[in-house]
């Protein structure tokens, strides 16, 4: 097998939307802080929506993208947490992995801390093949080709190996 047409995982990102209310958003850093031990970013709004209360500049959530050896940990840990069980509408048209956790002390090693309650957030995982840096580039910046990116079937099948996540192919 080409060692090319290997998937591997790129980065995790953590996210949590907590719309205009600032009081969530404190909790929703807090919790991301509380899991991975690293102080996430706050999502500003572009744009103006007056019946949503938004306007530019405004914080309504928080990220958090994790890279290297300390992702594979965690992955196992919030896959864990979905008692290794995902849907096939998880997974998009380009590979990569989607959902959500709806108590964040589902997650295996994660005790209930009073100062933030129950609230959930998104995971998502991105993968990638060597090669994809192409896309990435400043200089020569190109498109990926088709028989090189990675399908839906893909990525189902790289998680069951890998993870041995077991995926719904029946969507209800």
């Amino acid at each position: 097998m080409n060692q090319n047409r290997n998937i591997k995982i790129e980065k995790l990102t953590l996210n949590i939307g907590a719309g205009k209310e600032q009081a969530v958003l404190e909790k929703g850093v807090k919790l991301l802080e509380y899991i991975t031990g690293i102080t996430p970013v706050k999502t500003v709004t572009q744009k103006r929506i007056p019946t949503w209360g938004l306007r530019p500049g405004l914080p309504i959530g928080c990220k958090l993208t994790l890279r290297g050896k300390d992702k594979l940990d965690l992955i196992k840990r919030l896959l864990k947490a979905k008692s290794n069980q995902l849907k096939k509408n998880n997974f998009d048209k380009e590979g990569n992995i989607s959902f959500g956790i709806l108590e964040y002390i589902d997650v295996p090693g994660v005790k209930y801390n009073p100062d933030i309650g129950l609230t959930g957030f998104q995971v998502c995982i991105t993968l990638c093949r060597n090669g994809f840096r192409v896309k990435n580039r400043k200089i020569m910046s190109c498109v990926i080709p088709h028989k090189h990116r990675i399908t839906q079937d893909e990525a189902i099948e790289f998680v069951k190996k890998e993870f041995g996540v077991v995926v719904e192919e029946k969507e209800k």
